[in-house]
């Protein structure tokens, strides 16, 4: 629980014929990370004496080329289908999704697989390419059509063919945006270039800009035109109109209305297709992927002529069974050494293992850095404190409730069939219990909603911690948490130091701050306890100077400026008094809005006060939550991380087969 898996190196030495039933075994099985053996043996030249680097099988490429097809028409499918899906569809995806029903699929070699696939996009893609081109021609069209009718409403108010604007032998025609200012400058500026011009112009809707048609001759154009774009000058494309602009507004309106129907035919053709064949080519889509994972990965061996080598990590708990599938796998024509690890474990992966209540938790962790192999894996506390620290700074036992029922909702609707999502929910649902909790010891529901509408006080409240009576009592327990928990990471530091060795480390950056915290415990009980008297402020400020010694031994004088930092971690705990007042303060401000809408602004009062109490409430609950989370997640991270979390660089992947719809046909 505070430790990774324990973690073995498996190497194994087998003959070639064997390794394509070693890789489905061990892919099937999912419980080694492979290693690239091939990158040590381009490095090493005692390994390239011995071995050549593998390369992944020849059917990669195909087995890719494949997936990418059938990656597109799985899409096509799904977007076809989406359409249909509507409001309800989607609510119903996240509050009671389907959870996939796996299909027995035959274990096929890369070969047949490849013959399965083929026949089964050959006789798909004809219809779908089909399909597709008429939509997309269609596509095009519109995309014309549109583009016609935007130009003919800006053109409106000129009302003759529009085919007059293209260009003729002797004469050419520039339309086009212009401001007002610039036009009347323009009209200036142009009758220093030739007198042979026309211009026709209209003010455009937004009143700020003209529309103008400038008419020319055709050796003038390109200086008419470079003189326009000196004034910001948006050129319209008027090659291709013909008719008045209402002509071609009714005209494009047409078309497109008959273009519409044509698209909503193609698009029930489609769905037709995706109705009788997206379950094929969703099951054909994952079997390809594992496929061509399993040829991929022989990239990562080495090999002789007719021997190949291939490392793997495994946990220590699977190790026997590793060996024992490898050796079936190869009749024993294998070789399997385990190696141990060594004092540098760098480069082992680290794999947490955690009670499955305790899971979701190690994603927060994640967010922060994997773990180091041999440092203490801090999950199992971030379960038990941070929802905790949350519930502290929310403190309101309704919107706690609101947070409960949106945890349930997310893990038992979406979190079926997305697990990070399951993990959120999770956490969402324990940060909403410690929120309700601490909500009614602090006399926080709905900010003072039963005391100030119902005339009653809520029954669970704890007199010495009612927020707004007794914050001072809010604040000594919130630094009292961080002293604890600060603590708490000093010792996983100095149990993590040592076991990497770092002794002085230990005593410069935990061990210190322990023995100021008794020197400065055991000052202040010998001033204040008479039993104490003497010894303890003797012992207390010998402490104190000791640790300001060691701070100077392994920092140097600026290990004195730690003091400040220390200080600094254990009163930002106070933000969980700030958190808690600023939750009831808004609320409490809501419902003082509300009675006073009620009772001053008559009839409409009572309708205008629901609004600004549910609709106060609603941003409350949006904005200190959001609080909520980010303050107790930077708590860990900043606070209480940095006290003793290393951090790894590898975090173990195994070589898995990740069936989602599909399941081996066992014979």
């Amino acid at each position: 629980m505070f430790q990774t898996a324990r973690m073995r190196k498996l190497k194994i030495v087998t003959l070639s014929q064997y390794s394509d039933l070693i890789v489905r075994s061990l892919h099937e099985k999912g419980n080694v990370q492979i290693n690239d053996v091939s990158e040590r043996i381009q490095q090493d030249s005692e390994w390239a004496e011995l071995l050549k680097p593998s390369k992944a099988t020849p059917l990669t490429s195909h087995l890719s080329s494949l997936l990418m097809r059938t990656s597109g028409i799985f899409d096509l499918f799904t977007n076809a289908l989406a359409e249909d899906q509507g409001i309800k569809g989607l609510i119903k995806s996240f509050v009671n999704p389907d959870v996939p029903e796996k299909k027995e699929v035959e274990d096929l070699d890369s070969e047949s697989l490849i013959k399965k696939a083929e026949n089964l996009l050959d006789e798909l893609e004809p219809n779908i390419k089909a399909v597709e081109s008429q939509l997309n021609i269609l596509n095009s069209k519109k995309s014309e059509l549109e583009s016609n009718k935007d130009l003919a409403n800006v053109l409106k108010k000129f009302d003759f063919d529009l085919a007059l604007l293209n260009d003729s032998k002797y004469t050419s025609t520039i339309v086009g945006r212009i401001d007002v200012e610039s036009a009347e400058e323009f009209k200036k500026k142009s009758a220093k270039i030739t007198d042979e011009l026309v211009i026709l112009e209209t003010l455009d809707d937004d009143k700020i800009n003209k529309i103008i048609i400038v008419i020319t001759l055709t050796k003038f154009k390109e200086e008419v035109y470079t003189l326009l774009r000196t004034f910001d000058f948006d050129k319209f494309e008027v090659d291709g109109l013909n008719g008045k602009p209402s002509e071609i507004i009714s005209d494009a309106d047409s078309q497109l209305k008959a273009i519409d129907n044509d698209e909503s035919k193609l698009s029930d053709e489609l769905k037709a297709i995706a109705k009788k064949s997206d379950n094929d080519i969703a099951l054909l889509k994952e079997q390809l992927e594992i496929e061509k994972e399993r040829n991929e990965v022989f990239a990562n061996f080495g090999e002789t002529d007719k021997s190949v080598l291939l490392e793997a990590w495994i946990p220590l708990k699977e190790v026997d069974k590793a060996k024992n599938l490898v050796e079936s796998s190869t009749e024993g024509h294998c070789v399997v050494e385990i190696e141990d690890i060594g004092e540098d474990d760098s480069e082992v992966p680290v794999l947490q293992e955690n009670p499955s209540i305790v899971k979701p938790y190690e994603f927060l962790v994640g967010m922060y850095s994997s773990v180091k192999y041999n440092e203490i894996d801090p999950t199992l506390l971030v379960f038990l404190v941070f929802p905790f620290l949350f519930g502290y700074c929310l403190t309101d036992a309704f919107y706690g409730i609101i947070l409960v029922i949106m945890g349930i909702v997310m893990y038992k609707g979406i979190g079926k069939v997305n697990e990070t999502m399951g993990s959120f929910g999770s956490i969402i649902i324990a940060c909403g219990l410690w929120t309700i909790v601490l909500g009614f010891i602090t006399n926080g529901f709905l900010g003072d909603f039963s005391s100030r509408f119902l005339g009653i006080a809520l029954p669970t409240v704890v007199p010495a911690f009612d927020a707004f009576v007794h914050p001072e009592n809010i604040l000594i327990v919130a630094l009292a948490v961080g002293i604890i928990y600060t603590n708490v990471g000093f010792i996983i530091g100095i149990i993590n130091n040592f076991r990497y060795g770092e002794k002085k480390e230990a005593l410069g950056s935990q061990i210190v701050w322990l023995i100021l915290e008794a020197g400065a415990v055991l000052l202040v009980l010998g001033m204040m306890v008479s039993a104490i008297g003497t010894i303890g402020i003797v012992i207390g400020a010998a402490l104190l100077i000791l640790s300001i010694l060691i701070l100077l031994y392994t920092g140097g004088i600026y290990g004195i400026m730690d003091i400040f930092s220390y200080m600094g971690n254990i009163l930002s705990y106070a933000r969980l008094l700030a958190l808690c007042l600023a939750t009831g303060g808004i609320a409490m401000t809501v419902n003082i809005l509300t009675g006073m809408l009620y009772d001053m602004v008559p009839y409409v009062g009572i309708i205008i006060a629901i609004i600004i109490f549910i609709g106060g409430h609603i941003v409350n609950f949006l904005f200190q939550v959001l609080g909520a989370f980010i303050n107790a997640l930077r708590l860990h991270y900043v606070e209480f991380f940095s006290q003793f979390f290393m951090g790894g660089t590898h975090k173990f992947e195994s070589f898995s087969a990740n069936r989602v719809l599909t399941k081996i046909k066992r014979t």
